[in-house]
C-alpha cells in the first residue's frame, strides 16, 4: 500500500498518462461495486511499471490487446504492467469493495429511512480504492467516469451531471440508469470523485468573471434537508468567487460548483474539482454557536481557493502539500475579512489556528515546513499542525515580508504561468521575487527548512521622566531549534482610556532580525500601561510581556476595545500555563474571570477547550477535583449571567455538562434535560440533548434505558453517534470492557461510530476505571496498525492512549514502546511520541502547579 517518492519518481519518468475512462456499476450488491478502467498512456519503449488497483477481485487485464493474467500480475494493490510500448492502451475488469471508514468510495446507510448514500474522499492514495490508477499528483489526466446506478438516485462528479442514458430493471424490482459523464480537464487522480444515492439539492448559478454562468448546487441527504441553510452557502459561495477571481487574475476554472454535505466524513471538507465534499455535521439540525457557523464559512471559502491553488495547479509531489493547504489556509480567512460579514477572522485565525501551530510545532515530532515526504505514509501522518496552521500563518508573515500587493501580483503571475500543470515551491518563490525585488532564499531556509518556534520579549529602560530610554526585543530558540529568523511585526502601545477600555496609541512596524534587535522610533516615548509585541499577529511566534504589561493583562485582560489584541494576551497566557511558566491554578482563575466578558465566539470556544485541558492535565493532582468543580459552578453563574438566548449561554451551558460531577451540578444537568431548570432563552434542542444525556452517563445518572429511550426520540445518524459516545461512556467496568470489545477486539464499527465510541471510553469522572486498559493498549496497537486503514488505526492510537492516567508510569511505559518498535513504523512512532509528550508536558505543568503559601511536594 506503501508508493515511495522513489517509485513515483522513476514511474513518472518512465510514462505520461493521456486519459482515463472508468466505468462504475453501483449495483451489485453492498460489499463490491464493479470497476472497469480503460486507460490511455504513453510510456518509454520496453520499459515495466505498474498501475495501482485495491480490488476485492481483478476479472480481466488487457494492455494494447493481449492479455495478463491476474494471478500473476495483480496482488490486489497493484498491477504490473510489462514491456510497455510507446502508446499503450489497458483495460482492468475488476470488483473492489465499497469502505465505512470515510476512505475510497465510502457507503453509508440513513438509518430515518433506509437509503444508501455513496461518496468518495481519495486524498491522499484512495482513489486507487475505486479505480485502476498511476495514484500520484503528478500524473495528470483527463477523467470520464460512466455510472450505472438505481434510478432515483442522484449521480454526481466533476464534470456536470448528464441525463441518464438507458434506463433497464433491476434485480431488486426497482430500475437501474446510466449516467456518462463528459471528461474532465486534466486532474490528479486525487481530486476526482464520484457522490451517488437520493441526494436532494438546492440549485443557484453565479457568474463568473470571464461571463460564463457557472451552475452552483448544494447537496445533503433527504433525512437532513430540512436543516440545509443553502442560500447561506449560495452567499458565501458567490462572495469567494468575486474575490479569488479578482485576486488571482483567473476565471474559475471548472464548468460547474457543487458542494455535497455527506455522512461520516474524516475531516472537514475535500476540494475534489467542481464537486466538494464537505462534512456532515455542518448542516445544523439546531441552534449552534457562532464560531461553528463561521468555521463553515472558512471551510467553504478553503476549499474554494483550492480550485485554483490544488486543483488548477497541482503541486508535483506531497513535500510541497503544506503549501496547498496553508495557501488555501490563508486566502479564506482573507477572503473572510475582506468580503464576507466575518470580519474578524484573523482573530480567530489568532486563536484558533496559531494555537494548534504553536502546540505542534513544539512536540518532538515538529519537522520543517517544508517536510521531507519518502512515502504515503509519511503523507498520512503529515496532516497536521505544521501543514496547515503553521504553513498559513508564515504564509502571512511572507505576505507581510513581501507586501500584499506584490504577493498577490506574484500569485496571478504563477496561476498564468502553470494552469493544469504541476509544480513545486520554488515556481511560486521565483514569481514571488520577481514581483516583490526581495531575494527570498534566505528566509526559505529560515522558516520553511528548519522546524521550531521562536519567542520574542520586550527589553527596556526608562528614563527619570518615566519614559523609554531603550527598546530592544529579544529573540530566542530552543535548543532542539535553535534557529533565530527574521520577522516582519508590529509593536503596539496600549493605554486605558477614560472609559476603562485598553486603547491602542501607537504602532511601530518593523522587521525584526537576530538575538537582539533595537527600536530606536520608540526612545523618548513615555512607557505605556501594556507592550504588545506582534500586534496585529503578523508575525509567527510565542510572545512574553513585560511585567508592566503582565500586570495590566491580568488586570484588564477583558477591556481591550479590539479582540485580536485581547486574544494575542490570551494566547501569551496559555503559552505559559503549557509551558509550566504560569500555576495552571492560575491561568484558569484567569479565564473564569474574563471569559464572561469575551465578545468572539472562536475566542469563547478556545478557550473553554483549553479550561478543560488545563483541568484534566495540567493542575496539580490534589487539586484537580475541587478546581473542576469549582471551574464547572463557575460556568453555570456565568451561564446564568449570560443574556438569554445568546451565544456565550450556550457555550457556557455545554462546558459546564461536559465538566459537572458534584451532586448538585448534576442535578442541575438533569434539571436542564427534563426542563425543570432551564436558564431564559436557552433552547434544549436535540443535539444539546444529547451532550445532557452524555454528562448524566458519565456521572452515573443514566443508564442504558435512559440512552435507548433518547435514541428513540433522535433514531438518526447524529442520534446513533450520540447513543454510541453515551453507551460507551456508562461508568461500570462491564460497559468499558464491551466498549473496548466493540472498538479494539471486533473493529467492525464505521468511522465515525468508532469516534464516537472511542470519546465515550475516555469520558469517565473515576479514571481508575481506565486502569486495566493501559496495557492492553500497548498489547493491541500494533496489530491494530497492521490490520486497520490509516484512519481507523489513528483514531485508536491517539484516542485510546493512557493519557488521563498522568503518571510517570505511563511515560516509561511508552518509552518500553517505543524501544521495541521496527524501523519502518515511522507513523505509529510519531503517534506515540506524540502521546507521550502530552503526558510528559502535563507531568511538568503540575508539578509548576503551586500558588503562593503552597508548598512544593
Amino acid at each position: 500500500m506503501n508508493l515511495t517518492r522513489a517509485e513515483a519518481r522513476e514511474r513518472a519518468e518512465l510514462i505520461s498518462v493521456e486519459s482515463y475512462d472508468v466505468s462504475l456499476d453501483l449495483t451489485k450488491g453492498d460489499k463490491v461495486f464493479g470497476s472497469t478502467t480503460h486507460v490511455k498512456f504513453t510510456a518509454v519503449p520496453g520499459s515495466s511499471t505498474f498501475i495501482d488497483a485495491v480490488t476485492h477481485t481483478v476479472h480481466s487485464i488487457t494492455l494494447n490487446g493481449r492479455s495478463l493474467d491476474p494471478a500473476e500480475t495483480a496482488d490486489g494493490i497493484r498491477i504490473q504492467l510489462p514491456d510497455l510500448a510507446g502508446s499503450n492502451e489497458l483495460t482492468v475488469v475488476a470488483d473492489a469493495p465499497y469502505m465505512n471508514t470515510g476512505e475510497g468510495l465510502h457507503r453509508f446507510v440513513d438509518p430515518v429511512d433506509g437509503e444508501v448514500y455513496l461518496y468518495t474522499q481519495f486524498e491522499v492514495p484512495d482513489s486507487r480504492r475505486m479505480f485502476a490508477v498511476f495514484e500520484q499528483p503528478d500524473l495528470k489526466g483527463t477523467f470520464a467516469f460512466t455510472v450505472t446506478a438505481p434510478s432515483h438516485w442522484d449521480v454526481i462528479s466533476n464534470s456536470p451531471t448528464p441525463a441518464p442514458e438507458a434506463t433497464t430493471p433491476a434485480d431488486d424490482g426497482g430500475a437501474r440508469s446510466v449516467w456518462s459523464f463528459s471528461p474532465t480537464p486534466r486532474l490528479s487522480s486525487y481530486v476526482t470523485a464520484l457522490i451517488a444515492g437520493p441526494y436532494q439539492s438546492v440549485r443557484s448559478k453565479v457568474t463568473s468573471s470571464d461571463g460564463r454562468v457557472i451552475p452552483l448546487g448544494v447537496f445533503a441527504r433527504k433525512s437532513l434537508m430540512q436543516y440545509l441553510d443553502a442560500d447561506n452557502i449560495f452567499e458565501l459561495t458567490r462572495q469567494g468567487f468575486e474575490f479569488f477571481e479578482a485576486q488571482f487574475g483567473c476565471p474559475y476554472p471548472f464548468e460547474k460548483y457543487d458542494q455535497l454535505f455527506v455522512p461520516e466524513f474524516n475531516a472537514g471538507a475535500m476540494e475534489n474539482a467542481g464537486a466538494v465534499t464537505i462534512l456532515e455535521g455542518y448542516v445544523f439540525r439546531g441552534k449552534v454557536t457562532d464560531a461553528q457557523v463561521e468555521r463553515r464559512a472558512i471551510t467553504v471559502l478553503h476549499e474554494l481557493a483550492h480550485m485554483w491553488f490544488g486543483d488548477l495547479v497541482t503541486m508535483r509531489w506531497w513535500n510541497d502539500l503544506w503549501l496547498n493547504e496553508s495557501f488555501a489556509e490563508y486566502m479564506s480567512h482573507l477572503a473572510a475579512v475582506e468580503n464576507t460579514s466575518f470580519g474578524s477572522a484573523w482573530t480567530t485565525f489568532a486563536s484558533v489556528e496559531k494555537s494548534w501551530a504553536y502546540r505542534q510545532d513544539q512536540l518532538p515530532t515538529t519537522h520543517p515546513i517544508f517536510a521531507e515526504i519518502n512515502d504515503l505514509q509519511d503523507v498520512e501522518v503529515n496532516f497536521d499542525g505544521i501543514t496547515y496552521a503553521k504553513g498559513a500563518s508564515v504564509l502571512r508573515q511572507l505576505v507581510a515580508w513581501v507586501g500584499p500587493e506584490q504577493f498577490m501580483a506574484g500569485v496571478r503571475e504563477y496561476f498564468a504561468k502553470h494552469a493544469w500543470q504541476n509544480t513545486e515551491l520554488s515556481d511560486l518563490m521565483v514569481e514571488l521575487e520577481k514581483a516583490s525585488g526581495r531575494d527570498l532564499d534566505q528566509w526559505g531556509r529560515l522558516w520553511l527548512e528548519t522546524a521550531g518556534v521562536n519567542t520574542l520579549q520586550p527589553e527596556l529602560t526608562l528614563d527619570a521622566d518615566g519614559n523609554l530610554a531603550s527598546f530592544s526585543i529579544i529573540q530566542s530558540a530552543v535548543d532542539e531549534w535553535p534557529t533565530i529568523r527574521p520577522h516582519r511585526l508590529a509593536v503596539g502601545f496600549y493605554n486605558l482610556n477614560g472609559a476603562g477600555k485598553l486603547e491602542r496609541i501607537h504602532r511601530e512596524e518593523l522587521d525584526v532580525d537576530g538575538e537582539r534587535t533595537e527600536v530606536p522610533g520608540l526612545t523618548g516615548l513615555a512607557q505605556p500601561d501594556l507592550i504588545l509585541i506582534n500586534d496585529d499577529d503578523l508575525a509567527y511566534a510565542k510572545v512574553r510581556l513585560d511585567e508592566k504589561s503582565l500586570a495590566t493583562a491580568t488586570a484588564h485582560l477583558k477591556d481591550f476595545s479590539r479582540s485580536l489584541p485581547r486574544t494575542l494576551v490570551w494566547n501569551s497566557a496559555w503559552d505559559a500555563a503549557r509551558d509550566g511558566e504560569t500555576p495552571a491554578r492560575r491561568y484558569v482563575s484567569l479565564i473564569l474571570a474574563n471569559v464572561g466578558s469575551e465578545s468572539d465566539s472562536s475566542v469563547i470556544q478556545t478557550q473553554l477547550r483549553q479550561l478543560a485541558t488545563t483541568l484534566n492535565f495540567y493542575v496539580a493532582e490534589d487539586h484537580r477535583e475541587a478546581t473542576t468543580v469549582e471551574a464547572a459552578a463557575s460556568l453555570w453563574d456565568l451561564a446564568a449571567a449570560a443574556s438569554g438566548g445568546s451565544d456565550a449561554q450556550l457555550q457556557f451551558v455545554k462546558a459546564f455538562a461536559q465538566l459537572a460531577r458534584s451532586g448538585n451540578q448534576l442535578d442541575t444537568v438533569a434539571g436542564l434535560l427534563d426542563g425543570s431548570a432551564t436558564p431564559a432563552g436557552l433552547t434544549v434542542d436535540q443535539d444539546l440533548r444529547w451532550e445532557l444525556v452524555a454528562s448524566l452517563v458519565a456521572g452515573g445518572r443514566l443508564d442504558q434505558d435512559g440512552i435507548d429511550a433518547e435514541l428513540d426520540r433522535d433514531n438518526t445518524a447524529s442520534g446513533q453517534n450520540a447513543a454510541a459516545l453515551a453507551t460507551a461512556a456508562i461508568p461500570t467496568a462491564e460497559a468499558k470492557a464491551k466498549a473496548w470489545d466493540a472498538i479494539v477486539v471486533k473493529g467492525e464499527l464505521s468511522n465515525a461510530l468508532q469516534g464516537s465510541a472511542v470519546n465515550g471510553f475516555m469520558r469517565v469522572l473515576d479514571r481508575t476505571l481506565l486502569e486495566p486498559y493501559a496495557e492492553k493498549y500497548f498489547e493491541a496497537v500494533p496489530g491494530i496498525v497492521a490490520k486497520r486503514t490509516h484512519a481507523l488505526a489513528q483514531q485508536i492510537v491517539v484516542g485510546l492512549y493512557p493519557a488521563l492516567l498522568t503518571t510517570q508510569a505511563t511515560v516509561d511505559r511508552t518509552d518500553r514502546f517505543l524501544a521495541g518498535l521496527p524501523a519502518d513504523s515511522t507513523a505509529l512512532r510519531r503517534m506515540m511520541l506524540e502521546n507521550r509528550d502530552g503526558v510528559a508536558r502535563a507531568l511538568r505543568a503540575r508539578a509548576a502547579d503551586i500558588l503562593p503559601g503552597e508548598l512544593q511536594a
